[in-house]
């Protein structure tokens, strides 16, 4: 049976990166995760969004990266956020109670304003209109 395959993606923008990640993440390609996060903060990234759309699967290993990504990059006085994460790391984030560490909105979106008047909608970030390319892929091994 052949390991899950992980593509990660990154686009930057001064100090901000859009990392995309695709495919499986599990205990064999928590480290590329681990790698390619830890790789922004020493690129001097700050801030960090990580879409997680095309996400098929994530366990308890990919929690721990983005966990262990998230201090390290509020330790660099930066912020990460995962948006769209896919359904088997929603559940292990309500089960463990730390979503409030790492969600964000929805890429492009804006909280809803004060009062009952929705929030106009955001523009969609810069960086999002130019297709990323690959920084890291391969067979997790």
């Amino acid at each position: 049976m052949p390991l899950p395959q992980l593509t990660i993606y990154r686009h930057d923008q001064r100090h901000r990166a859009l990392i995309t990640l695709a495919g499986e993440i599990g205990l064999e390609s928590a480290p590329l995760v681990r790698a390619a996060l830890a790789q922004c903060l020493s690129d001097g990234i700050r801030i960090v969004d990580v879409d997680l759309t095309p996400v098929t699967f994530c366990d308890c290993s990919g929690l721990n990266a983005f966990l262990y990504a998230a201090q390290r990059t509020r330790g660099a006085g930066g912020i990460l956020r995962l948006h769209n994460p896919p359904r088997s790391l929603g559940r292990i984030l309500d089960l463990t109670g730390c979503g409030f560490l790492l969600l964000g909105l929805p890429l492009g979106h804006r909280p809803p304003s004060l009062g009952d008047v929705p929030a106009p909608a955001a523009p969609a970030l810069p960086y999002r209109s130019v297709p990323p390319g690959p920084v890291l892929s391969g067979d997790a091994r």
